[in-house]
Protein backbone atom coordinates (compact mmCIF):
# COMPACT_ATOMS: atom_id res chain seq x y z
CA UNK A 1 0.00 0.00 0.00
CA UNK A 2 1.34 3.77 -0.90
CA UNK A 3 2.52 5.65 2.01
CA UNK A 4 0.81 8.73 2.36
CA UNK A 5 2.84 12.09 1.48
CA UNK A 6 2.45 15.63 1.78
CA UNK A 7 5.72 17.93 0.11
CA UNK A 8 5.80 21.33 2.09
CA UNK A 9 8.51 23.04 -0.85
CA UNK A 10 9.89 26.11 -2.38
CA UNK A 11 10.87 25.50 -5.65
CA UNK A 12 14.08 25.72 -7.03
CA UNK A 13 15.36 23.45 -9.33
CA UNK A 14 15.86 21.05 -6.78
CA UNK A 15 12.79 21.17 -5.21
CA UNK A 16 11.16 20.58 -8.65
CA UNK A 17 12.90 17.37 -9.28
CA UNK A 18 11.77 15.96 -5.65
CA UNK A 19 8.39 16.93 -6.97
CA UNK A 20 8.97 14.88 -10.11
CA UNK A 21 10.39 12.11 -7.83
CA UNK A 22 7.51 11.87 -5.75
CA UNK A 23 4.73 11.65 -8.18
CA UNK A 24 6.61 8.83 -9.83
CA UNK A 25 7.32 6.76 -7.37
CA UNK A 26 4.64 3.99 -6.83
CA UNK A 27 5.35 3.66 -3.00
CA UNK A 28 4.25 7.03 -2.28
CA UNK A 29 0.81 8.48 -2.44
CA UNK A 30 1.30 12.07 -2.75
CA UNK A 31 -2.04 14.01 -1.30
CA UNK A 32 -0.71 17.52 -1.52
CA UNK A 33 2.16 20.33 -2.36
CA UNK A 34 1.89 23.01 -0.62
CA UNK A 35 4.19 26.39 -1.58
CA UNK A 36 6.32 28.34 0.89
CA UNK A 37 8.18 31.12 -0.24
CA UNK A 38 12.50 30.41 0.00
CA UNK A 39 14.34 30.29 -2.93
CA UNK A 40 11.66 32.75 -4.82
CA UNK A 41 8.87 34.83 -3.44
CA UNK A 42 5.76 33.07 -2.04
CA UNK A 43 3.88 34.18 -5.03
CA UNK A 44 6.28 32.56 -7.46
CA UNK A 45 6.79 29.12 -5.03
CA UNK A 46 2.92 28.99 -5.70
CA UNK A 47 3.38 29.46 -9.40
CA UNK A 48 6.14 27.09 -9.68
CA UNK A 49 4.36 24.51 -7.70
CA UNK A 50 1.73 24.96 -10.20
CA UNK A 51 3.57 25.03 -13.22
CA UNK A 52 5.42 21.81 -12.72
CA UNK A 53 2.48 19.48 -12.04
CA UNK A 54 0.85 21.15 -14.61
CA UNK A 55 3.72 19.96 -16.72
CA UNK A 56 3.80 16.27 -15.25
CA UNK A 57 0.18 15.93 -15.47
CA UNK A 58 -0.14 12.76 -13.25
CA UNK A 59 -3.08 11.23 -13.41
CA UNK A 60 -4.06 11.53 -9.88
CA UNK A 61 -3.16 15.57 -8.77
CA UNK A 62 -2.63 16.02 -5.43
CA UNK A 63 -4.07 18.92 -3.59
CA UNK A 64 -2.00 22.42 -4.15
CA UNK A 65 -1.49 24.43 -1.31
CA UNK A 66 -0.26 28.11 -2.33
CA UNK A 67 2.11 30.45 -0.07
CA UNK A 68 1.34 33.41 1.88
CA UNK A 69 1.65 36.83 0.61
CA UNK A 70 2.54 37.64 4.04
CA UNK A 71 5.36 35.56 4.52
CA UNK A 72 8.59 37.67 5.72
CA UNK A 73 11.67 35.75 4.75
CA UNK A 74 15.26 36.64 5.58
CA UNK A 75 16.48 35.58 2.36
CA UNK A 76 16.03 34.10 -1.05
CA UNK A 77 18.04 32.26 -3.65
CA UNK A 78 17.44 34.62 -6.75
CA UNK A 79 21.19 35.67 -7.00
CA UNK A 80 21.92 31.95 -7.85
CA UNK A 81 18.94 30.79 -9.68
CA UNK A 82 17.01 33.77 -11.35
CA UNK A 83 14.20 35.42 -10.02
CA UNK A 84 11.96 32.01 -11.39
CA UNK A 85 13.58 29.78 -9.31
CA UNK A 86 14.14 28.02 -12.66
CA UNK A 87 17.41 30.08 -14.08
CA UNK A 88 15.28 31.38 -16.50
CA UNK A 89 13.30 28.02 -17.71
CA UNK A 90 9.52 29.78 -18.27
CA UNK A 91 6.77 27.50 -17.71
CA UNK A 92 3.17 29.21 -18.61
CA UNK A 93 0.29 28.38 -16.33
CA UNK A 94 -3.64 28.62 -15.79
CA UNK A 95 -4.81 30.49 -13.49
CA UNK A 96 -6.48 29.15 -10.68
CA UNK A 97 -9.03 29.84 -8.78
CA UNK A 98 -10.61 29.38 -5.52
CA UNK A 99 -6.78 28.80 -4.16
CA UNK A 100 -6.50 27.31 -0.53
CA UNK A 101 -3.70 28.39 1.60
CA UNK A 102 -1.04 25.57 2.28
CA UNK A 103 -1.56 26.26 5.73
CA UNK A 104 -5.33 25.11 5.62
CA UNK A 105 -4.38 22.12 2.84
CA UNK A 106 -2.06 20.98 5.62
CA UNK A 107 -4.49 20.57 8.11
CA UNK A 108 -7.14 19.46 5.94
CA UNK A 109 -5.09 16.52 4.64
CA UNK A 110 -3.33 15.56 8.25
CA UNK A 111 -6.91 15.52 9.85
CA UNK A 112 -8.80 13.77 6.64
CA UNK A 113 -5.88 10.52 7.33
CA UNK A 114 -4.89 10.75 10.72
CA UNK A 115 -1.84 9.20 11.59
CA UNK A 116 -1.04 8.15 7.92
CA UNK A 117 0.30 11.26 6.57
CA UNK A 118 4.49 12.02 6.78
CA UNK A 119 5.21 15.78 5.59
CA UNK A 120 8.25 16.30 3.61
CA UNK A 121 9.48 20.10 4.02
CA UNK A 122 12.33 20.78 1.59
CA UNK A 123 12.18 24.64 2.14
CA UNK A 124 11.57 26.99 5.08
CA UNK A 125 9.13 26.00 8.04
CA UNK A 126 7.15 28.61 7.94
CA UNK A 127 4.15 26.57 7.09
CA UNK A 128 4.14 23.96 9.73
CA UNK A 129 4.97 26.01 12.03
CA UNK A 130 1.52 28.11 11.27
CA UNK A 131 -0.21 24.84 11.19
CA UNK A 132 1.14 23.42 14.53
CA UNK A 133 -0.09 27.17 15.89
CA UNK A 134 -3.24 27.22 14.37
CA UNK A 135 -4.14 23.58 15.52
CA UNK A 136 -1.95 22.31 18.77
CA UNK A 137 -2.90 19.06 18.57
CA UNK A 138 -2.07 18.44 14.52
CA UNK A 139 1.35 17.21 16.05
CA UNK A 140 -0.12 13.79 17.34
CA UNK A 141 -1.44 12.81 14.15
CA UNK A 142 1.04 13.50 11.59
CA UNK A 143 2.87 10.51 10.94
CA UNK A 144 6.44 11.71 10.30
CA UNK A 145 7.94 15.36 9.56
CA UNK A 146 11.15 14.77 7.48
CA UNK A 147 12.82 18.71 7.65
CA UNK A 148 15.75 18.88 5.36
CA UNK A 149 17.93 22.02 6.83
CA UNK A 150 20.59 22.40 9.28
CA UNK A 151 23.84 21.24 9.31
CA UNK A 152 26.00 18.34 11.15
CA UNK A 153 29.11 19.65 11.51
CA UNK A 154 29.89 21.52 8.35
CA UNK A 155 29.58 25.64 7.97
CA UNK A 156 26.68 27.16 6.98
CA UNK A 157 25.34 27.46 3.21
CA UNK A 158 23.68 31.08 3.31
CA UNK A 159 25.79 32.44 6.52
CA UNK A 160 29.47 31.38 8.08
CA UNK A 161 26.92 29.53 10.74
CA UNK A 162 23.55 29.03 9.02
CA UNK A 163 22.18 27.10 6.51
CA UNK A 164 19.16 28.90 4.21
CA UNK A 165 16.13 26.83 5.03
CA UNK A 166 16.61 27.52 8.51
CA UNK A 167 17.82 30.72 8.64
CA UNK A 168 14.66 32.51 6.16
CA UNK A 169 12.69 31.57 9.32
CA UNK A 170 14.63 30.68 11.99
CA UNK A 171 11.42 31.15 14.66
CA UNK A 172 9.20 29.14 12.83
CA UNK A 173 11.84 26.43 12.63
CA UNK A 174 12.50 26.75 16.23
CA UNK A 175 8.71 26.17 16.74
CA UNK A 176 8.62 23.19 14.97
CA UNK A 177 11.82 21.81 16.55
CA UNK A 178 10.19 22.13 19.91
CA UNK A 179 6.69 20.32 18.97
CA UNK A 180 5.74 17.36 20.33
CA UNK A 181 6.15 16.23 16.35
CA UNK A 182 7.58 13.23 15.13
CA UNK A 183 10.70 14.82 13.13
CA UNK A 184 13.88 13.58 11.55
CA UNK A 185 16.11 15.89 10.27
CA UNK A 186 18.10 15.91 7.27
CA UNK A 187 21.13 18.34 7.36
CA UNK A 188 22.17 19.67 4.23
CA UNK A 189 26.00 18.50 4.65
CA UNK A 190 25.02 15.12 4.34
CA UNK A 191 22.95 15.99 1.09
CA UNK A 192 26.23 17.60 -0.05
CA UNK A 193 27.67 14.12 -0.22
CA UNK A 194 24.95 13.34 -3.29
CA UNK A 195 26.77 15.11 -6.25
CA UNK A 196 24.94 13.87 -9.86
CA UNK A 197 27.37 14.34 -13.06
CA UNK A 198 26.52 15.83 -16.01
CA UNK A 199 26.04 12.28 -17.86
CA UNK A 200 22.82 12.29 -16.21
CA UNK A 201 21.61 14.81 -18.76
CA UNK A 202 22.56 12.39 -21.56
CA UNK A 203 20.38 9.38 -19.94
CA UNK A 204 16.99 11.18 -19.30
CA UNK A 205 13.67 10.30 -20.60
CA UNK A 206 12.65 11.60 -24.07
CA UNK A 207 11.37 14.93 -24.82
CA UNK A 208 8.23 13.69 -25.70
CA UNK A 209 7.56 12.61 -22.19
CA UNK A 210 6.11 14.72 -19.48
CA UNK A 211 9.20 13.82 -17.33
CA UNK A 212 11.54 13.75 -19.63
CA UNK A 213 10.58 17.66 -21.14
CA UNK A 214 10.56 18.79 -17.82
CA UNK A 215 14.19 17.69 -16.75
CA UNK A 216 15.52 18.44 -19.97
CA UNK A 217 14.34 22.52 -19.30
CA UNK A 218 15.74 22.85 -15.90
CA UNK A 219 18.38 20.73 -15.06
CA UNK A 220 20.63 22.46 -17.73
CA UNK A 221 20.47 25.65 -15.92
CA UNK A 222 21.09 23.75 -12.86
CA UNK A 223 24.55 22.67 -13.97
CA UNK A 224 25.40 25.74 -15.88
CA UNK A 225 24.56 27.59 -12.66
CA UNK A 226 26.69 25.57 -10.07
CA UNK A 227 29.87 25.87 -12.74
CA UNK A 228 29.76 29.18 -13.25
CA UNK A 229 28.48 30.54 -9.59
CA UNK A 230 29.65 28.05 -7.50
CA UNK A 231 32.80 26.15 -9.35
CA UNK A 232 31.19 22.21 -9.13
CA UNK A 233 31.22 20.49 -11.36
CA UNK A 234 27.69 18.70 -11.23
CA UNK A 235 24.53 19.05 -9.53
CA UNK A 236 23.29 18.80 -5.61
CA UNK A 237 19.87 17.66 -5.56
CA UNK A 238 19.10 18.16 -1.86
CA UNK A 239 15.06 17.98 -1.93
CA UNK A 240 15.60 14.64 -3.87
CA UNK A 241 17.45 13.50 -0.66
CA UNK A 242 14.80 14.25 1.83
CA UNK A 243 12.38 12.48 -0.70
CA UNK A 244 14.27 9.46 -0.77
CA UNK A 245 14.73 9.30 3.06
CA UNK A 246 11.11 9.13 2.99
CA UNK A 247 11.05 6.03 0.58
CA UNK A 248 13.89 4.10 1.53
CA UNK A 249 14.96 5.17 4.92
CA UNK A 250 17.17 1.66 5.15
CA UNK A 251 20.05 4.22 3.45
CA UNK A 252 19.82 6.43 6.49
CA UNK A 253 21.76 6.25 9.43
CA UNK A 254 19.88 8.57 12.38
CA UNK A 255 21.01 9.15 15.62
CA UNK A 256 18.41 10.71 18.53
CA UNK A 257 19.67 14.38 19.55
CA UNK A 258 18.44 17.79 21.19
CA UNK A 259 18.33 20.56 18.26
CA UNK A 260 17.28 24.27 18.81
CA UNK A 261 17.86 27.11 16.42
CA UNK A 262 19.69 30.56 17.13
CA UNK A 263 16.83 33.10 17.01
CA UNK A 264 18.85 36.01 18.93
CA UNK A 265 22.84 36.15 17.55
CA UNK A 266 23.96 38.12 15.17
CA UNK A 267 26.41 36.56 13.55
CA UNK A 268 24.38 33.33 14.73
CA UNK A 269 20.97 33.74 13.90
CA UNK A 270 19.58 30.88 12.59
CA UNK A 271 22.22 28.22 13.20
CA UNK A 272 21.31 24.96 14.23
CA UNK A 273 22.14 23.63 17.49
CA UNK A 274 22.72 19.80 18.01
CA UNK A 275 23.97 18.51 21.49
CA UNK A 276 26.15 15.82 20.73
CA UNK A 277 27.33 15.59 23.96
CA UNK A 278 27.65 12.48 25.95
CA UNK A 279 25.24 13.76 28.63
CA UNK A 280 23.05 16.74 27.29
CA UNK A 281 21.20 18.66 29.54
CA UNK A 282 17.75 18.39 27.85
CA UNK A 283 16.26 15.04 26.28
CA UNK A 284 16.50 14.37 22.72
CA UNK A 285 13.62 15.75 20.92
CA UNK A 286 14.75 14.94 17.01
CA UNK A 287 16.26 12.18 15.00
CA UNK A 288 18.89 13.50 13.10
CA UNK A 289 20.68 11.40 9.84
CA UNK A 290 24.11 11.40 10.90
CA UNK A 291 25.61 9.16 8.06
CA UNK A 292 23.70 7.84 4.26
CA UNK A 293 24.38 5.35 1.69
CA UNK A 294 26.03 7.86 -0.74
CA UNK A 295 26.57 5.34 -3.79
CA UNK A 296 22.99 3.87 -3.12
CA UNK A 297 21.08 7.55 -2.79
CA UNK A 298 22.54 8.81 -5.80
CA UNK A 299 21.79 5.44 -7.85
CA UNK A 300 18.61 5.83 -6.65
CA UNK A 301 17.99 8.95 -7.77
CA UNK A 302 19.80 8.99 -10.64
CA UNK A 303 17.56 5.54 -12.06
CA UNK A 304 14.36 6.46 -11.11
CA UNK A 305 15.35 10.16 -12.70
CA UNK A 306 16.34 8.32 -15.87
CA UNK A 307 13.91 5.57 -15.93
CA UNK A 308 11.84 5.29 -19.48
CA UNK A 309 8.87 7.48 -19.19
Amino acid sequence: MARKILLDVDPGIDDAVAICLALHEPMLEVVAITATGGTVSPEQSTLNVQAVVEQLDPPRWPRLGCASPDQILRADRRHLFGVDGFCGAHFSVAKRHHQHSSVKVICDEVRSAPGDVTIVATGPLTNIAAALRQQPDLASMIRHLIMLGGTLSGPGNVTAAAEFNIYCDAEAAREVFHSQLTKTLVPIDLTARILLSFDLLEKLPAEESPRGRLLRQLLPGAFRTYRQQLGIEGIHLHDAVAVIAAIEPKLFSTQRMYGDIETEGTLTHGTTILDRRLHPEHRPNLDVVVDLDSAEVTKRIFDRLTQPA
